[in-house]
């Protein structure tokens, strides 16, 4: 079922009209009384759903906002946790520190501005719907994100790069979305590029869940 509730909540299945969605989902499943039959009908939606234009189109142009909470950014996070990605230049885990039981005194993670506002300001870009957007954030530790505070990315990003060794670099720049360089880039081209990453590693969280179909 993991499968089935990523869908539901990554394409906001259930809000809107969601009675008759879930009478629709109800009348697919009705008859269905083998349980592989009950999967197989799943299996075929969730296809339906989750086709490659989905992957490569749809998800980037939804995670192209700048809304404080949406199912696609609450999805990236969820696909950190599930591939078991380390928090950005950190040794740290991000499901570690999103764990229930660890209570810090201050939040142990925080949403991190990988171009800073101030920063982008300075460049010209005033605007908070480019400012903020989806692609413009991710999960570091608290302590990094008050050490860095306005400074260019492409002063702090290379910096820490050098505490850690190269192939710790390129993963944790593989699951948080980013390319080699991406400090250096066009902050347009950056949101551009940053947001197909993040739905490759979005993809790539619901393909890591375990398999409620004995035919995959």
């Amino acid at each position: 079922m993991a499968h089935w509730f990523f869908m539901t909540a990554l394409t906001a299945r259930y809000t809107g009209s969601s009675e008759s969605r879930m009478e629709q989902d109800l009348a697919m499943l009705r008859g269905k009384r083998e349980p592989h039959a009950f999967v197989e009908a799943l299996e075929r939606e969730i296809r339906a759903v989750f086709t490659n234009d989905y992957w490569a189109v749809t998800l980037p142009n939804n995670l192209e906002t700048s809304a404080a909470r949406t199912p696609s950014q609450a999805a990236f996070y969820a696909s950190l946790v599930v591939i078991d990605a380390p928090v950005l230049f950190s040794h740290m885990k991000v499901r570690d520190l999103l764990s229930p039981n660890v209570r810090p005194v201050k939040q142990a993670l925080e949403r991190h501005h990988l171009f800073p506002r101030n920063y982008l300001r300075k460049q010209g870009i005033s605007d908070d719907r480019l400012i903020n957007q989806i692609a413009n954030f991710t999960l570091i530790e608290w302590r990094d994100n008050i050490e860095i505070s306005d400074q260019p990315p492409a002063s702090y990003a290379p910096d820490r790069e050098r505490r850690f060794a190269p192939h710790e670099i390129r993963r944790m720049y593989k699951y948080h979305a980013l390319r080699e360089g991406w400090y250096e880039m066009d902050y347009t081209d950056f949101l551009m590029d940053r947001r197909k990453r993040m739905a490759e590693v979005i993809r790539e969280g619901y393909q890591s869940l375990p398999s409620f179909s004995t035919a995959n």
